[in-house]
């Protein structure tokens, strides 16, 4: 068997990108020290097997989300990166304000919708938007949920600057 050639971290240089892993040249960032020495270890041509390896196991379980477009479903493969993404505890308790700040704004629209709705009152969006949805239930007009919870399981996108700060969808 083969051995990789390690990975010399030295050389990489992230310039103006902002870099999950590497924070100047040569200098993984603090928390991500660990995982920069394993991969630097395993190699590029391990790391690019094991990646192939994940994304046909993905495709051979049929795990896919999809994508509705006009009158076309399309199934796509989940995409997946066996590199994890390292987070700080710092950084994640401010993610972690922003996941529930928009849970919190989630479940607060939804129960506008079902009750007050003065979302139409205040002409920021028009009734027809929801109430011709196939989605809308007419039933749950004038309910609210225990604890005001509509949405159980949200799924947010977070996003990452050229400056490395994190931004919740």
């Amino acid at each position: 068997m083969k051995k990789n050639k390690a990975i010399d971290w030295k050389n990489y240089d992230p310039n103006d990108f902002y870099d999950e892993l590497i924070a100047a040249k040569g200098k993984p960032r603090r928390a991500a020290t660990a995982i920069t020495d394993y991969l630097g270890n395993l190699g590029s041509e391990e790391i690019q097997a094991r990646q192939q390896a994940a994304e046909l196991a993905i495709l051979e379980m049929g795990i896919s989300f999809t994508i509705y477009s006009e009158g076309e479903n399309i199934d796509r493969a989940w995409p997946f990166d066996i590199i994890p993404r390292v987070i700080s505890l710092r950084e994640w308790e401010n993610i972690e304000q922003g996941l529930a700040q928009r849970l919190t704004a989630l479940n607060m629209f939804i129960n506008d919708i079902y009750n007050d709705q003065n979302i139409v009152k205040d002409k920021v969006i028009p009734k027809y938007v929801f109430a011709n949805s196939k989605n809308f239930r007419e039933q749950c007009r004038g309910f609210t949920p225990p604890l005001g919870v509509w949405a159980h399981i949200c799924g947010s996108d977070l996003v990452r600057d050229k400056d490395g700060k994190v931004y919740v969808l």
